[in-house]
């Protein structure tokens, strides 16, 4: 069976359209399997550590030349990473936050994003200078955004600087198959809010029977 590892960065607990989508996509996947493997990495109201100087010390050294301060510095890190290389399926459940995504999620990346862990160098590849070491792993981006027209051609595409953010840093660690559903237009009229919302979550269910299981 399948691993699931659910990320969840919103920094609200009610009324956030990111996390209703990660509960709709966990509750379809426990009604579809017996006893399913999930972790659940909460961001949102956690205090993420930031990288700093002794985290990136340690983390360009092998392991037996560190101190123990620096392996101190990376203990929070290599629990992330270790969960991401456990895992098959990463689902990330993320509002957009000023055209972006939350500072712990970025906080998070940076913990994650780690030479030698989640990716290497490609030598002399100046076109493709990483090597991606996560295997065999799909991304589910569940998105929400207060305003629409976000996507490739619309008119606030030039303001989206969270979908391909993302995609970029999957794709650097080695993940290639990405989805995303992304709940567009949050500070719209209910009605048709209340529309979008039930859409989103018709594609959650459709993506799971269609392309996880």
């Amino acid at each position: 069976m399948k691993k699931i590892l659910v990320i969840n960065s919103s920094a609200r607990t009610l009324n956030s359209h990111s996390r209703n989508l990660t509960e709709v996509f966990v509750n379809h996947w426990k009604s579809i399997h017996t006893n399913p493997e999930i972790t659940f990495r909460e961001l949102g109201n956690t205090d993420v550590p930031h990288i700093n100087e002794n985290w990136i010390a340690a983390a360009f050294k092998p392991e037996t030349a560190r101190s123990q301060e620096e392996k101190e510095a990376l203990k929070t890190s290599d629990l992330y990473v270790a969960e991401l290389h456990q895992t098959d399926i990463i689902v990330v459940g993320t509002p957009m936050y000023n055209w972006s995504v939350p500072s712990a999620l970025k906080a998070y990346i940076d913990q994650v994003v780690r030479v030698n862990e989640t990716w290497k160098l490609n030598p002399g590849n100046y076109e493709n200078p990483y090597i991606g070491l996560l295997e065999n792993k799909t991304v589910v981006l569940l998105l929400s955004r207060g305003s629409q027209g976000y996507e490739k051609g619309e008119f606030n595409a030039h303001m989206n600087f969270q979908t391909d953010y993302l995609k970029t840093v999957f794709n650097v660690m080695g993940v290639h198959n990405i989805h995303m559903i992304a709940i567009d237009g949050a500070t719209l009229n209910p009605e048709l809010l209340k529309e979008k919302i039930e859409n989103s979550h018709q594609k959650v269910q459709s993506l799971i029977e269609k392309e996880l299981l």
